[in-house]
């Protein structure tokens, strides 16, 4: 199957495309300037495999959660090349994206945390799933790290730059420096995209839609003094 991922949701910029000959990918982590950055990373890993988007079997996109900028453009630009194709989509969020390489190396339940800024964090668990690659064990959430709680009795492992943003959450899961440092891939995106269309879950690119959790940007001003 042939899968173009794309994901710029946070500051990793990241492109990938999957073929039955493996997977090639290109990223940036950069602040500011997705747009720019992400067509000409797309023409270059189809490029690379000599393929035209017309070729491909669908498109996986990050669609958050995130920056509310780059989510936006994540979806923005699925769908318009999806468009364009006459290709499916599905929707990867980030954090699925974030917990799937931990539980492909053998955790049974992983803890998927990224910085949300304003003091809180995303954040989601997530358990193995033979069809979908991985399962989500409640809604995706932000919350301040001392209200996360997590379901279940079992151990959690941990993935995601939210850890290394807020140290006090490696109380809550076993975690090492590489995956604390984590961000989305378009790699593991693509990878869950294949196991998705596979599994019969294409949308008509119009279906996509932002994960965005957060329903506001920024703190207020009463809530800045509080914070102070």
């Amino acid at each position: 199957m042939r899968v173009l991922a794309i994901d710029t949701s946070t500051e990793a910029l990241s492109v990938a495309l999957r073929t039955g000959e493996g997977t090639s990918e290109r990223s940036l982590e950069m602040a500011r300037g997705h747009a720019g950055q992400i067509l000409p990373l797309i023409d270059a890993v189809l490029g690379e495999a000599n393929l035209r988007l017309s070729q491909l079997d669908g498109i996986a996109a990050g669609v958050g959660p995130g920056s509310f900028t780059g989510v936006r453009i994540s979806v923005a630009v699925a769908q318009g090349l999806a468009y364009g194709a006459g290709l499916p989509v599905v929707p990867v969020t980030s954090l699925e994206a974030l917990a799937f390489p931990v539980i492909e190396a053998g955790a049974d339940r992983v803890i998927a945390c990224l910085d949300a800024r304003m003091g809180e964090v995303y954040w989601g668990c997530f358990a193995r799933d033979a069809s979908r690659g991985v399962r989500a064990l409640g809604p995706l959430q932000v919350a301040p790290p001392a209200r996360i709680g997590l379901p279940g009795a079992e151990r959690y492992r941990g993935a995601g730059r939210g850890f290394t943003a807020y140290p006090e959450l490696a109380a809550l899961a076993d975690l090492d420096a590489r995956s604390a440092a984590a961000l989305p891939n378009a790699a593991d995106m693509a990878r869950l995209g294949a196991l998705r269309f596979a599994a019969g879950e294409g949308l008509d690119p119009g279906g996509l839609k932002p994960e965005y959790v957060r329903d506001k940007v920024a703190l207020t001003e009463a809530e800045r003094r509080a914070a102070k």
